[in-house]
């Protein structure tokens, strides 16, 4: 009888993969994801027992660890590097949960080898997708951690052939904190993104050569690269063009800021035509980040833009710099009649008020507010700390969704163009 039960006992699931964190209760959408993915093949471990495990046998078949840490474990961030380090001497892969914690903490984690990062709370699948993604990974190999984003592993995968016609779209805040920048990042990322059979090939360029955030609205790295190409235009072509970018998800090619801080003038405006030519020659879509000064080569970014999206709030700065601007650019005779003005943190539907004051803006300027972008909050600060497009953290927050009608209705128009003159 006893033989028949030892037969009919089923092998215990083997663990595959753990959580390790302070306190598993407080991921409690981590378990119900894990649940989802691994079944009965995932165990949990505190920070405490995590080393001592994986330096057993038992830890040999460990496919990852997710390592969950919020704002109360920044002050034990050297046991939880210890872990990495220990999952990474193991090649066991590992992927970063993180909620709240300061982009300081989240950049040491993810510079010790940290696989993949998902914020939390956890968006929709996000947990899938980076598990899905380590399957395509090779396994880390041991002693030798590779950083999430080395610029060794942020090369542009293209060759620059040429042959394209880029649709340039320049983005310029008219007053401080307007949200130029984050706007420029999410809307290139869904251009990026916005045909998954047939995704067009989309550049980044951070035109703000002192304060420029697109790297870190990215968590790409500023390469030495950028300032020799600002530094000399007149010996670039494409390869080396191409060579100063950096990629972010193998989707979008980006031209950082410079490391250090750099006077706006260090380029002429036949430096910036040369580099806009090439951009546009092998890319089907041109986000330029803008600094908020107007400079002596803005006419030429504006002169090449097919749209130049301009952003302002509802206050009287924005409405006093809006003015200065269109006066500037008509006394000049230069083309405002590409402005495309966009208000950020537009007020609700619902609120009557605030709209009245959109329209008594509009016709103060006599100007047409043609897109209106709802008010991102909390979200968009996580997101621009944790270095990711909304896409990946907020992919339901209502400004990405209106960043994604409007990424949709610039690529309709584009191929709508495109198919007119052929």
């Amino acid at each position: 009888m006893s033989s028949a039960a030892t037969v009919l006992k089923p092998e215990p699931a083997p663990i595959l993969a753990c959580t390790i964190s302070r306190d598993v209760a407080n991921f409690d959408l981590l378990i119900e994801d894990m649940e989802a993915e691994m079944g009965e093949s995932w165990g949990d471990l505190n920070f405490q027992d995590a080393v001592l495990f994986l330096n057993q046998p038992e830890a040999a078949q460990l496919r990852f660890v997710a390592i969950a840490v919020d704002n109360e474990d920044e002050a034990d961030l050297k046991r939880i590097s210890g872990i990495i380090s220990a999952a990474k001497e193991h090649a066991v892969h590992v992927i970063l949960i993180a909620e709240e914690i300061s982009p300081i903490a989240l950049h040491q984690l993810l510079r010790l080898g940290a696989d993949d990062f998902v914020p939390y709370p956890l968006p929709e699948r996000a947990l899938h997708d980076a598990i899905e993604r380590l399957g395509k990974a090779p396994a880390p190999a041991a002693d030798q951690p590779i950083a999430l984003h080395d610029p060794a592993h942020a090369k542009p995968k293209f060759k620059a052939t040429g042959g394209k016609d880029a649709v340039i779209l320049p983005v310029h805040g008219l007053a401080g904190g307007t949200g130029a920048t984050t706007f420029a990042v999410n809307l290139a990322w869904e251009l990026a993104n916005i045909d998954k059979k047939n995704p067009p090939r989309v550049c980044l360029l951070d035109f703000d050569f002192q304060y420029g955030s697109a790297s870190t609205y990215l968590d790409l790295p500023r390469r030495e690269a950028v300032f020799e190409l600002l530094s000399d235009t007149s010996q670039i072509d494409a390869d080396s063009f191409s060579q100063a970018l950096t990629t972010f998800n193998d989707r979008l090619h980006v031209l950082t800021a410079p490391a250090d801080m750099l006077p706006l003038d260090i380029v002429t405006s036949d430096d910036i035509a040369r580099l806009l030519d090439l951009a546009q020659a092998n890319f089907d879509f041109v986000v330029i980040d803008m600094p908020s000064t107007v400079v002596s080569w803005t006419e030429t970014v504006l002169s090449h833009a097919h749209v130049y999206f301009a952003l302002l709030e509802l206050d009287m700065r924005s409405a006093q710099n809006a003015l200065r601007m269109i006066r500037a650019l008509k006394s000049e005779g230069l083309a405002a009649e590409k402005l495309r003005f966009v208000l950020n943190r537009a007020p609700r539907f619902t609120d009557l008020t605030g709209k009245s004051r959109v329209r008594r803006l509009a016709e103060s300027l006599d100007i047409a507010i043609e897109v209106q972008l709802p008010d991102g909050g909390r979200q968009v600060t996580q997101a621009n700390d944790h270095g990711l497009p909304l896409a990946e953290t907020a992919a339901k927050a209502p400004l990405r969704k209106e960043i994604q009608k409007l990424a949709k209705s610039l690529y309709d128009l584009n191929r709508a163009a495109e198919a007119g003159r052929s």
